[in-house]
């Protein structure tokens, strides 16, 4: 125990040293009114409109600087966030043609720059990501907006505040997706020389905070946005400095040492002290899962057979990572939290149970002689990733002594996000059985997202090319129904499917942990991967 003590304060002793060199001038005495923030990406998420690093990237310079047409609910800790009008006052969908949808827009939105928000900057934008051959098109924006939002077709403008936008099939839960579009301003961009590099160091979007001061590799400066169209969301804040730092102890030392009033997950075995020290912890349930995604492209890969992946399920120890991670996170047996009602009641009921996994195994025709051998992508750190290396490490003892035999290739977020989008079987994914990526389980899009077969990656986010014929069919119901009550059973009958045929080993669901000084006031941590960040005051 001394020597883990020990080890400890060596690594947050040279964290400290790390966190000055990184800082550098804004380690000063922080100024009143100003949020500093450490996140758990490598850099500093992308400033054009549509942020990188994954949804942590789009918690910070995503919703705070840029808006979507629709937003979610970040009001309260009591219950899921669900989808709110954003720069769209209301939408309806065409009764004679399921594919177009209509979006009344917000009057009286100013983009930073001073410019209006209209039916002309919708278009632009969508351009920007849909259309290859426009003159604002932007290959990296472009392809994280159609792996989030892949089934967006057409549009047109109705009239100055009204759109259309059809979809290449219908989608009953089309709104859902719409909330992963944001939209920076036409003008700045033509203002700044028309390139995505030049718009990134001067940005302007609609939202409640604007983007004042970018550093790659350092931070991101947001600042309050007096003229922002909701009164009631004008921030308290006067700034809010966003910095990168994908080391834990880094994180840790920055807030000890009063560099940064907020760190995104904290380590766990750090949480007593932070609380003995004073600081508050704040966890919360909220739409995420730590999985591992199976490659079913992969022709040799011991996944493409049920019974291996049930038999995983049923080997790991889903208590023991819960307290590896100091209780900030609960058990998964499926894609939903067991509380939801959306679960069902499937057939398999995963909990730790060795004998059942070495059964199913010998079934499949392994053997202590003959174990199960798959090479599995993790990362070294990243949005929602936790601390990836301790917990596969974990999970690799466990199912060992069920036998299986792993390996991990070992890379940094940025490389295994591109892994996530590309094809299962090309060189990206560096020929692996299986990728451990945490990802969002927030509503029935989602669901479609990850595990629809007309969404296989590349073109699509379901990385493990998984097909399950009545899954397929189910959803395609899901699709057409205008009725919520068929819509819910059919969803919980998707989910039933997911848990029995297990295209994912579900692992934990996470409770994103934070450590906040007590300086930070009023923040209320919505049951969703985005949080409001207006609302939050500092007091000295």
């Amino acid at each position: 125990m001394e020597i883990k003590r020990g080890l400890r304060s060596l690594l947050t002793t040279a964290a400290a040293v790390a966190v000055l060199m990184v800082l550098g001038p804004d380690r000063e005495a922080n100024a009143e009114g100003t949020l500093r923030i450490a996140i758990t990406a490598a850099d500093v998420p992308t400033t054009t409109g549509m942020p990188n690093n994954g949804f942590e990237g789009f918690r910070f310079l995503g919703y705070p600087a840029f808006e979507a047409l629709v937003h979610w609910d970040l009001s309260s800790a009591d219950r899921p966030s669900e989808i709110v009008p954003g720069l769209a006052e209301s939408w309806t969908q065409d009764k004679a043609d399921p594919t177009k949808w209509v979006f009344n827009l917000r009057k009286g939105v100013k983009f930073h720059d001073g410019t209006d928000f209209n039916a002309d900057a919708v278009i632009w934008n969508l351009e920007r990501f849909y259309d290859v051959g426009s003159a604002q098109f932007e290959a990296q924006g472009s392809a994280m907006t159609r792996a989030r939002n892949p089934n967006l077709e057409s549009w047109r403008k109705i009239d100055d505040y009204t759109v259309e936008i059809s979809t290449d099939e219908p989608l009953s839960y089309f709104p859902y997706l719409v909330a992963y579009v944001l939209y920076a301003s036409p003008t700045q961009f033509e203002k700044v020389g028309g390139t995505w590099e030049a718009f990134a160091k001067a940005p302007a979007g609609t939202g409640p905070f604007k983007v004042v001061e970018f550093k790659p590799h350092v931070s991101a400066t947001l600042e309050k946005f007096e003229d922002y169209w909701n009164e009631e969301k004008v921030a308290k804040l006067d700034k809010m400095i966003v910095y990168p730092m994908p080391e834990e102890t880094t994180r840790l030392a920055a807030l000890r040492s009063g560099q940064v009033d907020w760190i995104e997950m904290p380590p766990p075995d750090a949480i007593p002290s932070l609380e003995d020290a004073g600081y508050e912890i704040v966890t919360h349930t909220y739409p995420h899962i730590w999985p591992w995604e199976f490659n079913f492209k992969k022709e040799d890969s011991p996944f493409r057979d049920r019974r291996v992946r049930v038999a995983a399920n049923y080997c790991i120890d889903r208590d023991g990572v819960v307290q590896l991670l100091n209780g900030t996170a609960e058990p998964a047996t499926g894609f939903f939290h067991k509380s939801n009602p959306l679960y069902g009641n499937p057939n398999e009921s995963y909990k730790y149970d060795p004998d059942k996994a070495r059964q199913l195994l010998k079934e499949a025709g392994y053997s202590p002689d003959n174990p199960v051998k798959a090479k599995i992508l993790i990362s070294t750190a990243g949005s929602g990733q936790r601390t990836p290396l301790p917990m596969n490490e974990f999970l690799q003892q466990t199912l060992s002594e069920c036998g299986f035999d792993l390996e991990f290739e070992v890379v940094d977020f940025g490389t295994l996000l591109v892994a996530l989008r590309s094809d299962p079987a090309g060189p990206q994914a560096l020929g692996v059985d299986a990728m451990n990526m945490s990802l969002v389980t927030s509503d029935i899009s989602q669901m479609a997202r990850w595990f629809w077969s007309a969404n296989f990656a590349p073109g699509g986010s379901n990385w493990g090319n998984w097909r399950n014929d009545e899954f397929d069919q189910v959803l395609r119901e899901v699709q057409m129904a205008t009725d919520p009550e068929i819509i819910r059973k059919k969803t919980a009958r998707l989910h039933e499917i997911l848990v029995d045929d297990a295209p994912w080993l579900w692992v934990v669901h996470d409770l994103s942990p934070r450590a906040i000084s007590r300086k930070v006031k009023g923040f209320v941590p919505a049951q969703a991967w985005f949080q409001d960040f207006t609302q939050i005051e500092i007091e000295e």
